[in-house]
Parts: C-alpha cells; structure tokens; sequence
C-alpha cells in the first residue's frame, strides 16, 4: 500500500504544480459490505478521494483500501485527470447541452497491475445536476488485451420532507476483450447530511452504497464462479 500511495502523492504534486486551483474537495468514506463477489464477500472499506477543478481542467483520485473479515487486505486506486478545451482553447460549445469538451484519461492501479485510459470526456449541463459528466475511453490494459470503456458520473441533490439527500455516482461500461466478457458497474451512493448532529461545519454524511456488477471484473458469471453482484454497504462519508 505505501508504495501505491507513493506514486499517487507523486502524480497529484505534478499535477498541481503549474495550475491555479478554483475549488477542492477531500473526503474520507468508511464503507461495511457483506455481499461482495470474487474473494471475501464480507468486507471494511476505507476510501480517500479527492476532487479539483484547475485553471486547465479538473481531476478526481481516490484510494480504497478494503480489509476482509478474513483479514484479508487489498488497495487499489484511480486517477482521473482531464484537460478543458473550453479553458484553454478558442473553442466554445455550440449546444446547450455540452459545457465542455476534455480530453479524458485515468490510471487505474491495483496490487499486481496499472491500466491507462485516453479519450474524450463531456461536461453535461442537465437540470438539477450538481455535476454530469460521460468519458469514453481506450483502455491500455497491463494483463490481457485491450478494449474501450464508456463512464457516466453524476451527482444530484434533493430534498424529501426538508431533508437535504445527495445521490451520486457512476456507471462503467467496459467492453468484451480476448476471453473476458463485456463488463459493466453501476454503483451509486444515497446519503444525508448529519454534521450538525455533531456541531460542526464540514459536512458529515450517513447513507447507503449499492453496487451493482454483471461480469465484475471481466469474468463470466457462472454456477460454478457467480460474478454478477448485488451488494448493499453502510456509508459514513466524511468531506474536508
């Protein structure tokens, strides 16, 4: 794990070394599942992320780090940086639809590989959205052969009763490549704000994960190998 951190720290000091920041955000995600498929299926994950819009684009990173009730440990990390051509190009987006046009990659790291992503993202502006974005990718996988992947990412606040609720999230769409099969991830958050249970101002966040998987990790599901998952976690979400 600190070596994987290592290179994350690294790459985020690079990134940040020539541009202004306009906001950014940390969190800390504490999450309990019992449903997990391929390996344990009860499981304690600690998730950093973190989140920036630059002078020249935006990024996202985070770190899991996920422990078995059979003390079985394993961390694995993404990071997603994209560079505006609204910002720093004279082209403007004609629709109303598009807000910008990015040129998209991430790196993805586990234990024993690193994949990259190159493509071309868009920010969406559709109403009530805090933010919609959709990449497509190629992806240059390390083990197997390489293949394309589609992401959507959004994040909608909304009220029930006068209760502030946030649901967020993405979808992966990962198609099939050598034996592997078509692979696609739905996995979204359901939270609300509980920071003024404690008198403080950093908002504190109390809900549910579900993750969704057909194929998790490009493996057929199967009687004898069931990789298709369904799996609610306890979330306590906390931003700094």
């Amino acid at each position: 794990m600190k070596n994987i951190v290592l290179c994350w720290l690294l790459a985020w000091s690079s990134f940040h070394c020539d541009a202004a920041i306009n906001w950014q955000q940390a969190s800390l995600t504490y999450l309990y599942g019992t449903d997990y498929r391929i390996g344990d299926p009860k499981r304690h994950v600690l998730t950093l992320e973190h989140a920036a819009n630059t002078s020249w684009g935006d990024s996202f990173l985070f770190i899991d780090h996920s422990v078995s009730t059979q003390s079985t440990h394993t961390t694995y990390g993404e990071w997603s940086p994209r560079f505006s051509l609204g910002k720093n190009t004279a082209w403007q987006p004609s629709s109303g639809l598009i807000k910008d046009v990015l040129l998209a990659s991430t790196i993805e790291q586990g234990e024993r590989f690193t994949n990259f992503l190159y493509g071309v993202g868009l920010d969406l502006a559709i109403p009530g959205m805090k933010f919609t974005q959709l990449n497509f990718y190629r992806r240059q996988n390390d083990i197997g052969a390489n293949n394309y992947q589609a992401t959507l990412a959004w994040a909608l606040p909304f009220q029930v009763g006068g209760q502030a609720l946030l649901y967020d999230g993405f979808i992966d769409y990962s198609s099939a490549h050598g034996e592997k099969a078509t692979s696609v991830n739905f996995t979204s958050q359901l939270k609300f704000p509980i920071q003024s249970w404690f008198g403080v101002q950093n908002p504190i966040y109390l809900g549910s994960e579900i993750s969704l998987w057909r194929n998790k990790y490009h493996i057929a599901n199967s009687a004898a190998l069931k990789s298709n998952e369904v799996n609610v976690n306890f979330l306590l979400k906390w931003m700094f």
